[in-house]
């Protein structure tokens, strides 16, 4: 049994930095510029272009919309915090209002950590 985080792992976030990174190479950056803006190998934007990696989902609408700007905001060098705007991206894609419901972005964790003895 498949569980959302895992579709969401393993489908939507790589359609979603396939899309980002498409979108600054539409825009006039180079693979390698691409790469450094979103924080991955040079060699997964090549993944993402030529459709070996993350083509499983083609965003519409408001979603294809916040790619769009994130992207120009990156190369803008607008972008404080990528997480909360992938978030943004993602909680879009998936047609959910509001913010996300996980603890990724400003909540505190579910789970603590043990303290460990020194």
């Amino acid at each position: 049994m498949e569980t959302p985080c895992q579709k969401i792992v393993w489908d939507l976030v790589p359609a979603i930095r396939a899309s980002l990174a498409i979108e600054l190479v539409n825009k006039g950056q180079s693979q390698a510029a691409s790469a450094k803006l979103l924080g991955i190998a040079p060699s997964a934007v090549s993944q993402y272009i030529s459709g070996k990696r993350g083509y499983r989902i083609e965003f519409q609408g408001e979603t294809k919309e916040l790619i769009e700007k994130l992207a120009q905001d990156l190369i803008d060098n607008k972008v404080d915090d990528f997480v909360p705007r992938i978030c943004q991206i993602c909680t879009s894609a998936r047609g959910i209002g509001g913010s996300c419901s996980s603890t990724c972005v400003t909540e505190e964790p579910a789970v603590k950590k043990k303290k460990t003895k020194k």
